[in-house]
């Protein structure tokens, strides 16, 4: 196997790693404790070329391929794990249900501007009562034969209360057995009258990444809003899920990243008993730990993007990559705030902002459990 990026991988490495240090960490503690989330950089973003990854020319894709996403998610993520949110909503949540399932009308309408960033994206699956449940869903879209009428919330959705424009699934149909084939998946104007966004203000982490409440009150929603076949939408979601899973596991490995990086440099400086804490063997063996974790989440991470770029399935590869690097940037957190001691503990070091946000991979596009059973399945066979 060839683990060496292409040149023009690499090229785009350095490109995303560079806008991270030059335009997003000068102001990143000050909008952290300000909760900011600032549009301008994901449309700076944009104009990199950033989410143009998986999208053909025609549309204002680059063709460079999941692997280039990958690559470029972990460098953001690295300095801030909230802008690396953008890459799901704009590309890999939105995108692939267009490019999979969208009439050449939605795709031509929408693709543009979520690549370009004159439109933002979100993706709405979760409710209320409604995590890992996906089948269990309440929002409505009731056929009235011109257009749906759609009824209900979607809660703990990145993007609101900014979006432009996004994925909704939504139940169509009330009686089908088993639950999940009665889900529908529609493409809408988020600004939309009976539509409104409300603003999630209080969280653990991702201070800079908005999250919030849809609620939909009577829209009718136009036919051509629909994606694919009507109650198809179940199958639409696990696929779409597949490809955010890989965007959140690179936005993991950017975490552990940082938390190695932090780490090697404080156990430098810092000193105690007349020498710096890295000659200390417990120290080494976190730093060791921190290592090895991250390198196998990222190569595992890499894997699953390069069987996407093959054309490979792999649900089973990205399964893995999300559960190992999420439980890995959950565990070099905590082991950068013990090796930096009541330091780690204060706001003012950036580990701690770092043991706060990556308990989110823990939880989204998918809880580590239910990573699990699916890895446990494939292993089992009783998945294929």
């Amino acid at each position: 196997m060839d683990f060496e990026l292409t040149d023009e991988q690499k090229m785009m490495k350095d490109m995303a790693r560079d806008f991270a240090e030059e335009k997003i960490r000068p102001t990143m503690e000050e909008d952290e404790k300000a909760h900011r989330f600032r549009p301008e950089i994901v449309k700076q973003m944009a104009e990199l070329g950033m989410f143009g990854c998986i999208a053909p020319e025609e549309y204002g894709g680059n063709e460079t391929g999941f692997l280039a996403a990958t690559i470029m998610t972990i460098e953001i993520a690295r300095v801030s794990p909230s802008w690396g949110l953008p890459f799901n909503l704009q590309m890999m949540g939105p995108q692939t249900i267009l490019l999979n399932w969208g009439t050449e009308e939605q795709k031509k309408k929408y693709l543009p501007g979520l690549i370009n960033g004159d439109l933002f994206g979100c993706f709405a699956i979760t409710e209320a009562n409604t995590g890992s449940d996906v089948a269990s869903m309440k929002t409505y879209a009731e056929d009235k034969g011109d257009y749906y009428l759609l009824n209900g919330s979607k809660m703990w959705i990145s993007g609101i209360p900014y979006a432009d424009c996004g994925v909704v699934f939504a139940v169509t149909n009330k009686e089908a057995k088993p639950k999940h084939r009665g889900i529908s998946c529609f493409f809408l104007d988020l600004k939309a009258p009976g539509i409104k966004q409300i603003a999630i203000e209080t969280k653990l982490g991702l201070a800079c990444a908005p999250t919030g409440e849809i609620v939909f009150e009577d829209v009718e929603v136009p036919k051509d809003a629909l994606v694919g076949e009507p109650d198809k939408g179940f199958r639409m979601c696990m696929t779409m899920l597949d490809n955010t899973r890989l965007s959140s596991a690179a936005r993991a490995v950017g975490v552990s990243q940082a938390c190695l990086e932090y780490a090697v440099q404080y156990a430098k400086e810092r000193t105690q008993f007349g020498q710096p804490i890295m000659n200390f063997q417990m120290i080494q063996d976190q730093i060791a730990q921190m290592a090895v974790e991250h390198d196998a989440a990222e190569l595992l991470v890499y894997r699953s993007a390069y069987l996407k770029d093959k054309g490979v399935r792999n649900t089973r590869e990205t399964s893995m990559a999300k559960y190992y690097a999420a439980e890995a940037a959950v565990h070099a957190a905590d082991l950068a705030v013990k090796i930096y001691g009541s330091y780690g503990f204060s706001s003012e070091y950036p580990v701690e902002r770092y043991y706060r946000d990556s308990k989110s991979y823990q939880i989204v596009e998918g809880t580590s459990n239910i990573q699990k059973i699916i890895i446990a399945g494939y292993a089992l066979g009783t998945r294929k």
